[in-house]
């Protein structure tokens, strides 16, 4: 959550802090800032709201400097407002920091500078290592910062500057995310990739407890006993393009219409004739045969891709998996030890409270495996063994494409377990793959047919807003699914809470009596996943039981169905034919669609909606 960019160099600095900061928008913000060393001074402007604000302010009164730092700010501590927003200074205006994370004993050290009479213009936590930089200061910066670190607890990612010292920017971070950035005569630290991509490529993952200390020509990393240490650079294998809109309304609307691509890629690279190929997941082959359990550990979408992955990993492998959310993992004493693989899923690798529940699992002694998408992340560094989704860059808080991947990876998992523990022969082992190579074209086109054809998932969207409207504000959406499809009637409710900020809830359909059925009325759209399977005609009893009651029905079928169509639901979508186990995939898109469209009707910040954030790397 929030963002940091740091610059030292001899291009515009606020014109490369602005782009930084721009490129960090999706993981929410309520305000932004800079700070810009210039002529023994830090001159800073920061402000409440979106980055076009704190950019006409510039435009207004520009800054020029040597180096600088920037944040977006998502807020935790003090209401969002101008003061509230990074970067802070100290009291005296010799020190300015920007802060990702919380500092848990802030109130302590808060009370101990202000007795010593160091004054605070903010309510945040963070403005107290800006002070407590400042009190250990004694003519080096990265000394100060590294005692300051010292005093904090909780999670930090920090980037300072300090009037005395042009060029130079010093950042240290603990449980919050921090990369360097290698360029010519420049260089960059940031919270993410996108922030310094258009500069370079070559990026350096600082570890818990690490320091950085650099300026244009040089960069230096120092680990928690102030000692130099060798950091090997990573190549980004994505370019600036991926994190562009390229055409499209929606940075979420773009990465919808990437997800068959993103399938390809994967199938392309973990596949190789009929064997399934992991080259980095690093856990011995003997020790996954002789697990007795599976934990699958993830939060939100992540949470509703391990569901997904529990249905396959039981049904391929014959082995008993539980799925838990990270949140809730490490407080209640888990049982799970040397015999249990523990999946932690991630997009960004740095979730707060996946990392957490990796770390509980790996102290109890079990095998610990991620699936994230970025290289070198945290969650990927900590883990006995990761697999990669290679999904690129998703800029949309709303998590599709990430999902996706995530997906096609527990698929192929599902069938490398079964293959190593003997469930699975080679045959049965290509007939799964065959099927599953076909699934990124089946997407492809589905997504070409909603584009070719009127756009009915817009004219549905367009019927509920007035629907909506009409009914005072007390339309909701109930999804209904059964069998490896419920966890898709999660997913496509939270989407629509996300964006949308409509009511929305997910239940397995064979649960409505118990409970849900008393919400249809009128008023209710109910969004029923009846795809051919040996559940289909348990659905179909469900959506007569919603018409009966008078409910709007979306159903989501099988191509060629003609029990619904007209019959039993006012409004059908359609997604190709293919095993009841791969639908999932398909299912997936219309889901998304729906709910890209029903916010799209209410005016809303789709790729940014109130209150989230992509990454939350704080609990």
């Amino acid at each position: 959550m929030c963002g940091i960019i740091g610059y030292t160099g001899s291009k515009n600095i606020t014109d490369v802090l602005l782009k930084g900061l721009a490129r960090l928008e999706y993981r929410g913000y309520d305000s932004a800032g800079v700070a810009v060393l210039k002529n023994k001074g830090i001159d800073v402007v920061k402000k409440q709201g979106k980055l076009c604000i704190l950019e006409d302010e510039l435009k207004r009164s520009p800054i020029t400097g040597t180096a600088g730092i920037g944040h977006t700010r998502w807020a935790t501590h003090g209401v969002p407002n101008d003061a509230n927003a990074h970067p802070h200074r100290d009291y005296k205006e010799d020190v300015a920091i920007a802060h990702n994370g919380i500092i848990e004993n802030y109130r302590e050290l808060k009370q101990t500078l202000e007795k010593k009479g160091y004054g605070f213009k903010s309510e945040t936590d963070s403005e107290v290592i800006a002070q407590l930089i400042s009190a250990e200061y004694k003519g080096d910066l990265r000394f100060a910062v590294m005692a300051a670190a010292k005093q904090l607890k909780g999670s930090f990612a920090i980037a300072a500057i300090h009037r005395k010292e042009p060029e130079r920017i010093v950042g240290i971070r603990k449980d919050s995310p921090l990369i360097i950035g290698l360029g010519v005569n420049e260089n960059f630290l940031a919270s993410d990739i996108p922030a310094v991509l258009e500069h370079t490529k070559n990026v350096v993952y600082l570890e818990n407890n690490e320091t950085v200390d650099m300026n244009r020509d040089s960069c230096v990393v120092y680990n928690d006993k102030d000692e130099p240490i060798e950091k090997k650079a990573t190549k980004i294998d994505w370019n600036i393009s991926q994190a562009e809109k390229s055409g499209y309304k929606h940075f979420m609307l773009k990465e919808i219409f990437e997800q068959p691509e993103v399938l390809k890629n994967i199938l392309k690279k973990r596949v190789k004739n009929s064997d399934i190929v992991f080259e980095e997941l690093k856990i011995e082959e003997d020790k996954l045969k002789k697990i007795k359990n599976v934990a699958i550990i993830a939060c939100g979408t992540a949470y509703h891709a391990g569901l997904i992955g529990k249905y396959l990993i039981e049904k391929n492998a014959r082995t008993p998996v539980w799925v838990d959310t990270s949140s809730e993992f490490r407080y209640r004493d888990p049982l799970v030890d040397k015999n249990s693989l523990v999946i932690v899923i991630s997009q960004s690798g740095e979730t707060a409270d996946t990392l957490a529940a990796l770390r509980e699992a790996k102290q109890k002694g079990a095998i610990v495996l991620a699936i994230c998408n970025v290289a070198g992340s945290s969650i990927a560094r900590e883990a006995d063994g990761v697999i990669y989704t290679y999904a690129g860059p998703e800029i949309a808080v709303a998590s599709t494409k990430a999902y996706t991947a995530q997906l096609g990876v527990l698929y192929l998992f599902a069938q490398y377990l079964a293959v190593l523990r003997g469930v699975s022969d080679i045959a049965g082992t290509k007939r799964f793959l065959q099927k599953l190579k076909e699934v990124p074209a089946l997407a492809d086109r589905l997504l070409k047919q909603y584009q070719a054809n009127e756009n009915r998932m817009q004219k549905y969207a367009a019927k509920f807003h007035k629907y909506y409207l009409a009914s005072n504000n007390k339309s909701c959406f109930l999804y209904l699914g059964r069998n490896i499809n419920y966890p898709n009637a999660l997913e496509g409710a939270l989407k629509l809470k996300e964006i949308s900020y409509i009511s929305a809830e997910g239940y397995p359909a064979g649960e409505m009596k118990h409970g849900p059925i008393a919400l249809i009325d009128e008023n209710p759209w109910v969004i029923c996943i009846a795809v051919n399977g040996e559940t289909y005609e348990k659905m179909l009893s469900n959506i007569q039981e919603i018409k009966a009651r008078g409910g709007i029905i979306i159903a989501i079928i099988s191509e060629g169905n003609n029990d619904v169509r007209g019959k039993e639901a006012e409004y059908v979508i359609e997604i190709p034919k293919t095993d009841e186990i791969f639908s999932p995939l398909l299912v997936t898109l219309p889901l998304q669609l729906l709910a890209y469209h029903v916010a799209a009707e209410f005016g809303y910040d789709i790729d940014q909606p109130r209150n989230l954030a992509k990454s939350v790397t704080v609990e």
